[in-house]
C-alpha cells in the first residue's frame, strides 16, 4: 500500500494561490500564438496556402479550460486515498490498452481477405469498443487531474513553486493533437516557420500541401504529428502508457515554465535557443516522470537514464565480432552528419537526394518515414537530449546535458541555470568554457 496521508498531497489551495494561477494561465494562453518569425512575405504567403486547415487554438482552448473549471469546481479526486488514486489511473490506462486493442482487430478484420463481412464479423468488438470508449470518456478528466497533481506534487518540491504548489500550474489534456507543417531554409537545416494544422490530416493532402509550399518558396517542408503540445492546458496525445503520460505532461510544463524567461522568449526567433529549450524539456521531463514513477508507481519507474554520460568516447571502440542489430539513432545521426556536410559544400540537391536514399534504406528496416528532408531535420534534430541522433554533430546538445551533469541532474538548479540562457555561446560561458 502506497497510501499518503492527507498532509502529503497535493497542498490545500489558497486565495493567493489561486490568483497567481489565473495569471500564469492568462499569460501562457495570451502566448499561443504560432510558433515561427515575425510576420513578412513567408509567413503571409504559407498562411494563405493554409487557411483553411488551420487548427482552431481558440476553440480547443475554451472547450479544454471549461471542463479543467468544472472539474477544479467538484475535485472528486480530493475525496480518494492516494492508494485509490493510483488504482484509478492504472485501471484507466489498462482500458485504453484494451481500446486499442479492439481498434486494431477492427482494423485487422477490414484488411484480411478472408473475411467477407467486416461489419458483420466486428459487431460484437465494436461493441465491446464503444462500450470502453464511454467508460474511458467518463474517468479521463478524474485520471488527468490526479497525473496532473501527482506529477505537481513532484515538481513544487524539485523544481519551481509558489506557496507550495508547482508554478506554473501543471495541466495536460489527453486529445486528439494538431499536425504540425515545419519549413526549414534548403541550404541549411533551421526552422524558419512552423504552423499546427487540423488533426487528421491524409498523406496525399499532407504531401500536395509539401509541394506546393516547395514550389512557391523554394524551401523544404514537412507536415507530421506531434505527441504533445504547450498550450495550456498541454495537449497529450493518448497513448496506452503511464510512463509515457508522466513524461510527456512534465516535459510540456518545463516549456510552460520556460515561457516567463528569456529561454522561452527566444524560441521563436532564435534556433539554438529552440535546441536549448527542446532539450532542457527533455532532460527535465524524464527526470520528473522518473521521480514521479518512484514515489507513486515504483514499479514502473526507470532504473537508468536512457543518454549515455559522455557523447564520445576518447577512443573509438573495437570493430564487432559479429554484425550489430540495426540502430535507428545511430543511423540517423550519421545521415544528420553527412547532409550538414553536403549542405555547407552547397550540395543542395545532392543532399536532398542522399535523404531520400536514406529514407528508403530506414523503410526497408521498418521505419515508415513519408519524407526526410531538411525540415525533418529542423523538427527532430531540435530534440538533442541523446548523444546520436537527428541532432547530428549540432554542439548545443552536448553542451546542454554538461550543464545538466554540472548540475547532479537536479531539476532545480538546472532550470535556474539555463533559464536566462539563449545561445550557445550563453551555454559555453555557464560551463567556463
Amino acid at each position: 500500500m502506497n497510501t499518503l496521508d492527507k498532509s502529503h498531497r497535493l497542498p490545500s489551495w489558497t486565495s493567493a494561490y489561486r490568483l497567481a494561477l489565473w495569471i500564469l494561465l492568462l499569460a501562457l494562453i495570451l502566448g499561443l500564438e504560432g510558433e515561427g518569425p515575425p510576420p513578412g512575405a513567408l509567413k503571409t504567403g504559407v498562411d494563405r496556402l493554409v487557411a483553411d486547415l488551420r487548427f482552431n487554438f481558440w476553440r480547443w482552448e475554451a472547450e479544454a479550460l471549461w471542463g479543467k473549471l468544472t472539474l477544479w469546481l467538484l475535485q472528486p479526486q480530493r475525496y480518494m486515498t492516494e492508494a485509490d488514486r493510483c488504482r484509478f489511473v492504472r485501471d484507466w490506462v489498462e482500458r485504453v490498452s484494451q481500446a486499442r486493442r479492439l481498434e486494431a482487430k477492427i482494423a485487422d478484420a477490414y484488411t484480411d481477405p478472408s473475411i467477407q463481412d467486416p461489419f458483420q464479423a466486428t459487431a460484437e468488438i465494436r461493441a465491446e469498443r464503444d462500450r470502453l470508449r464511454r467508460e474511458i470518456a467518463v474517468r479521463q478528466p478524474i485520471a488527468e487531474a490526479i497525473i496532473e497533481e501527482q506529477v505537481g506534487v513532484v515538481l513544487a518540491r524539485d523544481a519551481s513553486s509558489i506557496l507550495g504548489q508547482p508554478a506554473p500550474p501543471v495541466g495536460i489534456h489527453i486529445t486528439p493533437l494538431p499536425q504540425v507543417l515545419i519549413l526549414s531554409l534548403r541550404e541549411r537545416i533551421v526552422a524558419i516557420h512552423q504552423t499546427e494544422l487540423v488533426p487528421g490530416l491524409t498523406a496525399d493532402r499532407a504531401d500536395a500541401l509539401e509541394r506546393r509550399i516547395d514550389q512557391a518558396f523554394n524551401v523544404s517542408s514537412l507536415v507530421t504529428p506531434i505527441g504533445g503540445m504547450s498550450a495550456w492546458p498541454a495537449m497529450v496525445l493518448e497513448y496506452p502508457s503511464l510512463e509515457w503520460w508522466m513524461e510527456v505532461t512534465a516535459h510540456e510544463w518545463t516549456h510552460h515554465y520556460l515561457y516567463f524567461f528569456p529561454l522561452g522568449w527566444e524560441y521563436e526567433k532564435n534556433w539554438e535557443a529552440r535546441v536549448i529549450n527542446e532539450t532542457v524539456a527533455t532532460l527535465v521531463g524524464w527526470e520528473i516522470a522518473r521521480r514521479t514513477l518512484a514515489q507513486y508507481y515504483p514499479d514502473l519507474a526507470p532504473t537508468k537514464e536512457p543518454w549515455a554520460e559522455e557523447e564520445e568516447s576518447p577512443t573509438p571502440p573495437p570493430p564487432p565480432s559479429e554484425p550489430e542489430a540495426f540502430d535507428f539513432n545511430r543511423e540517423m545521426h550519421e545521415t544528420r552528419v553527412r547532409v550538414d556536410a553536403l549542405l555547407l559544400q552547397g550540395r543542395i540537391e545532392e543532399a536532398e537526394k542522399y535523404m531520400e536514399r536514406r529514407r528508403q534504406f530506414f523503410w526497408e528496416h521498418g521505419y515508415r518515414i513519408r519524407k526526410l528532408n531538411q525540415a525533418y531535420f529542423a523538427l527532430y534534430g531540435s530534440y538533442a537530449a541523446a548523444p546520436v541522433g537527428a541532432a547530428g554533430k549540432d554542439p548545443v546538445g552536448p553542451a546542454v546535458r554538461r550543464v545538466w551533469r554540472l548540475v547532479e541532474r537536479d531539476p532545480r538548479r538546472f532550470l535556474q541555470q539555463v533559464r536566462g540562457v539563449t545561445s550557445l555561446d550563453e551555454l559555453l560561458q555557464s560551463l567556463g568554457k
